[in-house]
């Protein structure tokens, strides 16, 4: 059996809204009454945060002084996975029907997300993907886990998660930051890095992806190219 295990905001989920939209607010709330700032087009913030600039720094480069940084991201951090914006999420161009092209060819697709349980269900009922992800297959932080780091964290929740599912003849891991390619890598699975996500090329590319393409869509288009040269 061949399984593809996938992060969920980033290669399915485009989450550029949810965190412009917080940004806005966080800014909103930080400045001082009658303090002049420059918010960002959102091309130029979600360019700044694929390139990993700290949200210190985005509020800074906003208008804001280094003290009211700190408080942006403050802000940002309480609010970013908070229910008031997680509906803004909405499904990749050509994400669905990747996922379904790639289950009717009999592999299995597993979600590895940071999210908790409740927030991973909400993105999955806002966007009504819940029928293609059975419980067993939706791999994330209970409610009440004290999170670290990503990079710290993702590594040991893929130990998890492999120690629970089934074997697989090979495995294949398809994410959009630094994390999913530690976490792959660090148990010995194929990653596929995409661009549609939270991260650019150059970051992605600092931790030597097994490859780097632009979509879902074409993570599936190669898993399943590279599986049947394979098998035959």
């Amino acid at each position: 059996m061949l399984r593809l295990i996938t992060d969920f905001d980033g290669p399915i989920m485009d989450v550029s809204q949810r965190y412009y939209r917080v940004y806005q607010h966080c800014l909103g709330a930080t400045r001082w009454r009658g303090q002049q700032v420059h918010m960002l087009p959102k091309e130029e913030f979600w360019a700044l945060k694929r390139s990993r600039v700290p949200e210190r720094k985005i509020g800074m480069l906003s208008g804001l002084d280094e003290e009211q940084g700190q408080q942006f991201a403050r802000c940002r951090r309480n609010l970013i996975h908070s229910p008031p914006f997680l509906p803004l999420d909405r499904p990749q161009p050509g994400a669905i029907e990747a996922i379904e092209r790639v289950q009717k060819a009999g592999v299995e697709v597993v979600i590895l997300t940071m999210r908790t349980i409740l927030e991973l269900e909400a993105g999955l009922n806002c966007s009504r993907l819940g029928h293609l992800f059975p419980v067993s297959s939706r791999c994330c932080f209970g409610h009440d886990c004290q999170k670290t780091i990503d990079v710290e964290d993702k590594p040991k929740l893929m130990a998890k998660t492999l120690d629970t599912l089934p074997p697989a003849s090979k495995t294949v891991m398809v994410g959009d930051t630094e994390a999913d390619i530690i976490a792959a890598k660090s148990h010995g699975i194929p990653v596929i890095a995409v661009l549609c996500g939270i991260r650019d090329r150059e970051r992605l590319a600092v931790h030597l992806p097994d490859a780097i393409v632009e979509d879902l869509p074409a993570a599936v288009d190669r898993l399943l190219q590279d599986f049947f040269l394979e098998a035959s």
